[in-house]
């Protein structure tokens, strides 16, 4: 379903993105090519100057939230997977080809390209650099714990490029099984 906000500003969705029937989206919200947004997700623009950018090829899965507080911005870069139920709220960028896991929440802050934010992992207040791994579970709101993060290894970095292949065939399957539906009618 989608909205208008307050302030009247409504979604612009691209043809080529695959919204499921359940996701709710309000307000000032833009959406790429080959986005895939599941079942029950919230994507939420509707404070006054706030505003939600999903880049091309990312995927919003199950009971995803993303919500941007009054004059900010959730930038979600291209190829990025939003696991199931986890939350990213404004002011917040994450880059490109990012991981963020089951029940993680992502606030206020800055996340750079090729980074996996595991499960159930906190990000909030600090500026992540590109390439970089928070574990499953931790809680990272200090800039110095920066440092300690580890780099990506070559399979995390197959794991999270395999989650957006598979989104990216979900879109196109659902899409297909929407043009033969309509062709049935």
């Amino acid at each position: 379903m989608q909205f208008q906000n307050p302030q009247k500003q409504k979604p612009k969705i691209s043809k080529k993105a695959w919204i499921s029937e359940t996701a709710i989206i309000i307000g000032n919200v833009n959406i790429g090519d080959n986005v895939f947004v599941a079942h029950n997700a919230i994507i939420r623009a509707d404070e006054p100057g706030s505003s939600i950018v999903i880049g091309d090829g990312c995927n919003v899965q199950d009971n995803v939230i993303i919500h941007a507080l009054s004059h900010s911005q959730v930038m979600i870069s291209s190829n990025t997977s939003l696991a199931h139920g986890c939350i990213v709220h404004g002011p917040c960028h994450i880059g490109e080809g990012c991981f963020v896991g089951f029940g993680s929440v992502v606030f206020d802050c800055t996340v750079g390209d090729d980074t996996l934010v595991m499960h159930n992992a906190t990000v909030r207040k600090i500026t992540v650099p590109g390439g970089k791994v928070i574990p499953d579970g931790m809680a990272i709101t200090q800039q110095h714990a920066v440092g300690d993060l580890e780099d990506i290894t070559s399979e995390l970095a197959e794991f999270k490029n395999s989650v957006v292949r598979a989104n990216i065939n979900l879109v196109k399957g659902y899409q297909a099984l929407s043009m033969e539906v309509e062709c049935e009618y």
